[in-house]
């Protein structure tokens, strides 16, 4: 499908647009290489030139299949724009593409994910250490976008779909679209300052402008918007609606009208406090983010949520009101992410206990679980979640040592613990010989931790990346890291310097197999 990207750039001499005569703007017109037929091959060799090298990029391009041709030419238009972008959120933006053939018997995220790997393995997508997100190496970007002039662009798209890209430059200008059949619309929306000099969004003009865009499957809004009109619910096609770090307090009841909707993404929309209830009608939903960072306040659902069982993804949702009991029902989720702040526990530093959660069953397909509030013990159906393969546990404050169940676990690959627990010192049985047997990637945040005294061998055979983060009174480190050979990855924020001293000089010999080391 071919791709417009219109970014507004003041004193720019290329284009005026035609709404406000006099203020000029810059417009780039690119095709993925897939819809650009006959001109793939000259433009690709004027963009890459003729070493051995490019000829490589271009004959591992040119051997994909379709599918896969397609779906990297996408990821190219959307990390063209956002540079490494979550796994997730290609993953649903896939979907809602229709680029993800429907395969009875599976599920279409496993199905988008597996195609993303695949990609990863060929080494046409990078992952950064993470592996949570990814972007796409400068030789097959340059491959998969190609840059034309405007006429060639709008005669090669006409009566085809177009993605359009917008750069806003914070002066709420609407580019001229007019012949364009705009099927995606990404929008990264710069702070701008009013005549008052107080911070606002994109414009309610601005944004009826957009809700006019009727044939619209994928609306991402990054950054301030004012507000969104109640024209949204117009938008009956819309699969993906992305309002990811905006101001906005409230969201309209027509969203309700959204009967397609597969994602929606409110992710530090921090002013956001709770869903309308219309929310309820969109029965295809099968992720909502709500929450994004242990400091964002969660946010409240209607009494009946537990009717959206088609969700995958729920995150950020207030951990009260009963909301075990409607959890129970939503037996597809597979990302889950509970939070209980009030306004009462503003200062985050202690919240209350979860009595609520006593009664809640994971269900059964649960891979990704996001805990925050105060927990007296571990919950005895922790044991429970075989599939689970990422957990976050944030201000729980437990007295026990929470590993000795998730140890057990037998596919968690990620692991953060975050003010989890008091202890001030840890042990050999914090990880027993064989104890986490893939975990990769392992946070720890506390003000208590003081010594991590031993490490069995055999524990943690697979970790590669190992963060201690607010952890300023940790000087001491486990004998017995020196035997962890996968570790690839050893940071610290900060680093204590009695620790520093350590490590550097009679204690190196724990950490000198290790590549990176480094205070963030």
């Amino acid at each position: 499908m071919p791709y417009f990207n219109f970014t507004q750039e003041i004193g720019e001499p290329d284009l005026v647009t035609e709404e406000i005569p006099g203020i000029k703007s810059e417009a780039s017109f690119y095709l993925s290489t897939s819809a650009a037929e006959g001109l793939r091959s000259s433009r690709v060799a004027d963009i890459t030139g003729e070493s051995s090298s490019s000829e490589s990029f271009k004959s591992n391009y040119a051997k994909l299949p379709e599918y896969l041709k397609a779906c990297l030419d996408y990821c190219a238009i959307v990390c063209g724009r956002y540079y490494r972008v979550e796994i997730g959120k290609l993953v649903r933006l896939l979907l809602a593409e229709g680029l993800i053939e429907d395969r009875p018997g599976d599920i279409m995220e496993d199905v988008a994910g597996n195609v993303l790997k695949e990609l990863i393995d060929l080494g046409m997508l990078q992952e950064e250490r993470g592996g949570t997100r990814v972007e796409v190496p400068a030789s097959y970007l340059q491959l998969c976008i190609l840059k034309l002039e405007k006429q060639d662009f709008v005669s090669k798209t006409a009566n085809s779909p177009v993605r359009l890209g917008i750069g806003d430059d914070g002066r709420d200008i609407y580019p001229n679209v007019e012949g364009f059949l705009i099927q995606s619309l990404f929008i990264i929306s710069r702070r701008r300052v009013s005549s008052f000099d107080s911070p606002r969004g994109l414009s309610r003009a601005y944004m009826r402008n957009v809700c006019g865009m009727h044939f619209l499957l994928v609306l991402d809004l990054y950054g301030q918007i004012e507000r969104v009109p109640d024209e949204l619910g117009d938008l009956i096609h819309l699969r993906y609606l992305g309002l990811y770090g905006s101001e906005l307090d409230e969201l309209p009841g027509t969203l309700g009208n959204l009967k397609r909707l597969q994602t929606l993404d409110i992710r530090w929309c921090r002013q956001l406090r709770k869903l309308p209830i219309e929310i309820l009608h969109i029965q295809q939903l099968r992720h909502l983010l709500m929450s994004d960072c242990i400091f964002d306040c969660e946010i409240r659902v209607p009494k009946g949520i537990g009717t959206l069982v088609n969700l995958h993804t729920l995150s950020g949702i207030y951990g009260g009101d009963d909301i075990a009991m409607e959890l129970i029902a939503l037996t597809q989720l597979r990302e889950l992410g509970v939070k209980r702040v009030s306004a009462d526990h503003a200062n985050w530093m202690r919240f209350s206990i979860f009595p609520e959660l006593d009664a809640f069953s994971p269900p059964p397909l649960l891979q990704e679980f996001f805990l925050r509030g105060g927990l007296i013990e571990m919950p005895v159906w922790f044991a429970s979640m075989e599939n689970l393969t990422c957990l976050s546990l944030s201000d729980s404050y437990l007295s026990e040592n929470p590993t000795s169940v998730l140890q057990l676990l037998p596919k968690l690959k990620h692991l953060k613990l975050c003010h989890a627990y008091k202890a001030r010192h840890i042990g050999k049985e914090f990880c027993n010989a064989g104890g986490f047997p893939v975990l990769e990637t392992l946070t720890i945040a506390s003000e208590f931790l003081a010594e991590w005294t031993e490490i069995e061998t055999g524990a943690f055979p697979r970790l590669r990346y190992l963060f201690f983060h607010c952890c300023p009174n940790l000087i001491f480190l486990p004998e017995g890291l020196q035997n962890i050979s996968t570790l690839q990855d050893l940071r610290f924020r900060p680093w204590n310097p009695e620790l520093r001293r350590r490590l550097m000089g009679e204690e190196n010999y724990k950490i000198k197999h290790v590549p990176n080391i480094r205070e963030v």
